[in-house]
């Protein structure tokens, strides 16, 4: 019986050797500040279990992207407050970006995307972020914690540019700010992109190096029904991988990560379909790298 390795993929050595692999996968299972469905602690060992099953080429790219090399590290566990926690995800993706890595961060809840957003920002001097997600998250504070999944996009706003895509759901704390942005383009409504095209509309409000932040319930509860509050009306597969094919053929994206999955043991799906993302992602990364380099 062959034992296929527990790493992103189920990669080999030679595919996922640390000192020659392009993407770092980083695994944090943290969960502090959910509120409805909770899970996502279990979404990181989903996702890469899930890949462990995938076929590793891909059709539209013609290519396997994981021949980049894909490096599985040691997932970041703690149990501290979330407002550490940002700290301690900042200074491991700062380690991985110092060895040349381009990071991949498996969540978890959406808070952790903070201490990523912090690194990249410190190691590339500016960045935009671009937000797939059902919810604004622009809440100033949320049950006594300015570090909330609730309030990811308000701390990470205190560091970057950011533009907002699929949402359709906030609060009226939140509703002030988020019409703001919608008139600057800056946020997208969900039912925009599934009724027009805004792909260039989105890329324009995005500056040159980008940090993707994905939360999964931005796609609809069809295909993505693990998840801690799932709303209808989210995008589809191909509506996301549209906008994400752009932005990497327009920008330089620099990290993203991928959150929020509740894994369901009943309903495999939606970990597969999480995995599958993270994977489109490095492949759309790695063809735009490889093209410049041929340029």
């Amino acid at each position: 019986m062959v034992v296929v390795p527990f790493n992103f993929g189920g990669l080999g050595k030679k595919d996922s050797d640390y000192s020659t692999s392009r993407f770092a996968v980083i695994p944090i299972p943290y969960e502090k500040t959910t509120t409805y469905v909770k899970g996502t602690a279990r979404g990181p060992d989903a996702i890469i279990d899930a890949s462990r099953n995938m076929e590793l080429y891909d059709e539209e790219l013609d290519s396997t992207p994981a021949e980049a090399g894909i490096t599985t590290t040691k997932p970041v566990k703690t149990k501290k407050p979330p407002e550490t926690m940002v700290k301690e995800v900042k200074q491991t993706c700062l380690r991985v970006l110092k060895d040349g890595k381009f990071p991949v961060v498996l969540g978890g809840e959406h808070s952790i995307s903070v201490g990523l957003a912090m690194a990249l920002k410190e190691s590339y001097g500016k960045i935009s972020v671009l937000q797939f997600d059902a919810h604004a998250d622009l809440r100033e504070s949320y049950e006594g914690s300015k570090y909330s999944h609730a309030c990811a996009m308000k701390r990470i706003m205190e560091h970057a540019d950011t533009v907002q895509a699929g949402i359709r759901s906030f609060s009226d704390e939140e509703a002030e700010l988020a019409k703001k942005l919608r008139q600057e383009k800056k946020l997208f409504f969900a039912q925009d992109m599934l009724e027009h095209d805004c792909s260039e509309s989105i890329i324009g409000g995005l500056g040159d190096n980008v940090f993707v932040t994905f939360d999964v319930d931005v796609l609809d509860p069809s295909i993505m029904p693990s998840t801690g509050t799932p709303e209808p009306g989210g995008l589809g597969w191909y509506d996301t991988l549209k906008v994400m094919k752009k932005v990497a053929e327009k920008r330089n994206i620099v990290g993203f990560d991928v959150v929020e999955l509740c894994p369901n043991p009943e309903n495999k799906s939606p970990d597969f379909t999480a995995a599958k993302l993270a994977y489109k992602m490095m492949g759309y990364v790695n063809q735009t790298f490889i093209l410049k380099k041929v340029q």
